[in-house]
């Protein structure tokens, strides 16, 4: 299946070293990719340029949840019909993207999910297991959906659904307002399973579990916000 009308939305910073195969495996598999580069030090704008993104550049860094919104309102303006979003530093796979976007055109959801713990999140570390299952815990008291995992970041929607979810997290904590969006708006949302893959280079870029409290406190203060 060719991905010819989905727009592939990535937030990047400092990834000059992983872009390149990340933006060239999508735009071979026929997506349009949009690379925000969120004020990267690096040479990450002229790599996923060159590798055939459309590139948004951020003067400076905003956080990955702003990055995402300038990607994602970009696609939209641009007249995306689909759209996802995909990890810059190569932990996400084309061939599971296809998947999600075949089930997506089923028509039966506006959201699909992608889910390590459905598919495989190989060499993953404890703690970020341990982590993984507490946000898990934590979206379905708070949203009620009833999902496997909360904060992945390979996701596909269709334009009707991105135009209703507003990103106002800058950074990490995005990927739970996501879902409190999407349960705020009652969008029809599925999971499917997708393998994650840990590297020295990704898990050096990711998230680190002490974060998590950081993440939960702008969840708090978005929403006394609202």
């Amino acid at each position: 299946m060719q991905l010819d009308d989905l727009w592939v939305i990535i937030a990047a910073y400092n990834e000059a070293d992983a872009i390149g195969p990340v933006v060239a495996g999508l735009r071979n598999a026929g997506a349009w990719v949009v690379v925000v580069d969120d004020g990267s030090l690096d040479q990450t704008a002229r790599v996923a340029l060159r590798s055939g993104a459309i590139v948004l550049p951020h003067p400076v860094n905003l956080g990955q949840g702003a990055a995402l919104a300038t990607g994602i309102q970009f696609a939209l303006e641009s007249g995306a019909p689909y759209l996802a979003t995909f990890d810059a530093d190569g932990q996400h796979r084309a061939e599971d993207l296809v998947c999600l976007y075949a089930l997506l055109r089923e028509g039966r959801a506006d959201v699909v999910i992608g889910s390590r713990f459905l598919g495989s999140g190989a060499d993953m570390p404890a703690a970020r297991r341990l982590l993984l299952r507490g946000a898990v815990a934590f979206t379905r008291l708070t949203t009620g959906l009833r999902l496997t995992d909360a904060h992945n970041g390979l996701r596909v929607m269709t334009a009707g659904a991105a135009a209703q979810i507003r990103i106002t997290q800058n950074g990490m904590a995005h990927a739970s307002e996501i879902l409190e969006e999407i349960a705020r708006r009652r969008l029809r949302v599925l999971e499917a399973p997708i393998t994650v893959l840990y590297t020295q280079y990704s898990l050096a870029k990711g998230q680190r579990s002490l974060n998590a409290v950081n993440i939960l406190l702008d969840l708090l203060t978005g929403r006394l916000q609202r």
